[in-house]
């Protein structure tokens, strides 16, 4: 009695010098991480997904449910392969303040939503720290927020089961409820539920895109910052394509050696997630995709119901402002360096046209490849990584051409597609082209995707990298806070045009004149030294192409 009395009297000084917020009947205590900012993390957003609730939609949980709950560090991140101790109580939420920030105090909101394919990542990984302080050295601060969704098979369940079930997506449904609960907590911790800007990277910005389609996003942010993904960056199929993935995926779990393969979720939730880790790994080297588990169309009434380019085209997605862009060279990460001939360039091209048997007629996917080549030519000086000449860098003789054409396909079309739908309907839309030199660590994969989180998050050590992360801050927080990144706060910076309908004789008009004529599409080449705009009309052509079918490429 003696000692559980002691360590009551030295836990509530603790108690009363940290921070603390009252969510319901749990009173959360949160730390002070620095001298400006306090944290709160590893709240759940979300019951368990675990017994009946693994493979099934999440279910909002609006407090921890208990009296007193230790908010100061991060929950654990959801299950990936090669982890030793896998958690799946996963589905947690983090909020970072300017330090004293009182609950109602109405700030504006800016949610992340981290990449890695749908198959890795965690919100941990990225400090916000010093986002939030640029926040309030500039006089705009917000509150910052993060937060875990699951991935893998867990949360992107393939094929015709989970179809039938109403269980795909399940990872895109975690998002949801996650801004679910920062409309119903969000006042709580001194943020404006009527102003939330929501901001992702790779897979996240892909699975941000994807809630434009079909989930009442409105009713939950006002805004949105894409990095280098758009809806279909990667292919979008139905979600019954895949159903060869979710078959090896069962087959490879032994509680469910002999269960019916059509109902196997009953065996699948008996099993450890260890073991499930493991399946999962085994079905994913038998697929031949490199992102096997990804959103898919998941019909009426679904999250993404059709295809997005028919969605796009019909006007059919979210009329919030955003700013979209891409990296210079996105495809050299996601290529193989050893294509060394025309014909296994040809095969590479069909797989990643036609993954999991998408059903496009043989014919069109191999117009499509011909096509490609001969739009991109076989020449490394105009191959990606940009501007690195004739130099292959020991690496297969195809590689710079597959990468340009890779980057071209999944990355600058669709945000090209993306801006032009959006602008095109009055949407508010800002687009940029990351090009920055100083991003470069590996010359052979030149400004690769990615290469802006750093500037975004963090701050290169030389200039003029350091001058260029400060402004892209000072964009993006003034986008967030105003709905425009050109508040005038912060670091002296270009004027960012709107990106507008057009066509190509205007802009080439406007180029004479500075840019300043209205319907421009046009964007931000972000770079150290030369950040300016630029015409939004680089690969012209290849890119026309590539947007001209896009139901062959699953666009």
């Amino acid at each position: 009695m003696f000692f559980i009395l002691a360590a009551t009297a030295l836990f509530l000084p603790l108690c009363r010098g940290a921070p603390q917020v009252q969510l319901g009947g749990s009173t959360l205590i949160g730390t002070q991480n620095t001298g400006q900012t306090e944290f709160f993390g590893g709240i759940p957003y979300a019951e368990s997904p675990t017994g009946q609730l693994r493979f099934a939609p999440p279910v909002l949980k609006t407090d921890p449910g208990v009296a007193s709950f230790d908010a100061s560090n991060f929950g654990a991140s959801c299950p990936i392969g090669g982890q030793s101790n896998p958690v799946e109580d996963c589905l947690t939420i983090n909020v970072l303040r300017p330090l004293g920030t009182s609950s109602g105090a109405g700030l504006p909101v800016m949610v992340w939503i981290y990449g890695g394919g749908f198959q890795a990542g965690d919100a941990s990984q990225y400090d916000g720290i010093g986002f939030t302080i640029t926040g309030i050295n500039r006089g705009t601060p917000i509150v910052y927020v993060d937060f875990n969704y699951r991935l893998g098979a867990l949360g992107f369940p393939q094929g015709v089961e989970a179809t039938s079930r109403g269980a795909l997506n399940l990872g895109l449904k975690d998002m949801l409820t996650a801004l679910q609960w920062v409309q119903h907590n969000i006042v709580a911790f001194g943020g404006d539920p009527s102003k939330v800007t929501v901001f992702a990277q790779s897979a996240g910005s892909v699975a941000l895109a994807n809630l434009f389609l079909n989930s009442n996003l409105e009713t939950l942010a006002r805004a949105a910052i894409f990095e280098s993904g758009a809806q279909s960056t990667l292919p979008m199929l139905p979600g019954s394509r895949r159903d060869r993935n979710w078959q090896n995926f069962v087959a490879a779990v032994p509680e469910c050696s002999g269960a019916n393969s059509s109902d196997t979720f009953d065996c699948l939730r008996q099993a450890s997630i260890s073991t499930l880790l493991n399946a999962q790994g085994a079905a994913s080297g038998q697929s031949g995709e490199q992102f096997p588990w990804a959103p898919v169309i998941d019909g009426v009434g679904g999250v993404i119901p059709d295809l997005p380019s028919k969605l796009l085209a019909a006007g059919k997605f979210s009329r919030l402002p955003f700013i979209s862009g891409s990296n210079l060279d996105e495809g050299t990460q996601f290529v193989s360096t050893s294509l060394s001939t025309t014909d296994q360039l040809s095969q590479f091209l069909v797989n990643f046209i036609d993954p999991a048997e998408t059903g496009s007629t043989p014919s069109a996917v191999d117009a499509a490849v011909m096509r490609l080549l001969q739009l991109y030519p076989d020449d490394p000086a105009q191959g990606s990584p940009y501007g690195s000449g004739n130099n292959t860098f020991g690496l297969g003789s195809e590689y710079k051409r597959a990468a340009a054409i890779g980057g071209d396909v999944w990355f600058h079309s669709v945000r090209r597609a993306w801006d032009q739908a959006a602008s095109g309907q009055g949407v508010p839309v800002y687009a940029y082209l990351f090009t920055d030199p100083q991003a470069v660590g590996d010359p052979a994969q030149g400004v690769a995707h990615g290469s802006e989180l750093g500037y975004v998050f963090n701050q290169p050590g030389e200039e003029p990298a350091r001058t260029l992360s400060a402004v892209m801050k000072d964009y993006w927080l003034s986008f967030a806070t105003s709905l425009n990144p050109n508040d005038g706060k912060g670091n002296s910076r270009p004027t960012w045009t709107q990106y507008t309908p057009s066509n190509q004789a205007s802009i080439a008009v406007s180029s004479a004149l500075g840019f300043n004529s209205i319907g421009l599409q046009v964007v931000m080449q972000l770079q150290g030294g030369n950040t300016t705009i630029i015409p939004d009309t680089y690969r012209a052509q290849q890119i026309a192409f590539i947007n001209s079918v896009p139901a062959t490429f699953n666009h």
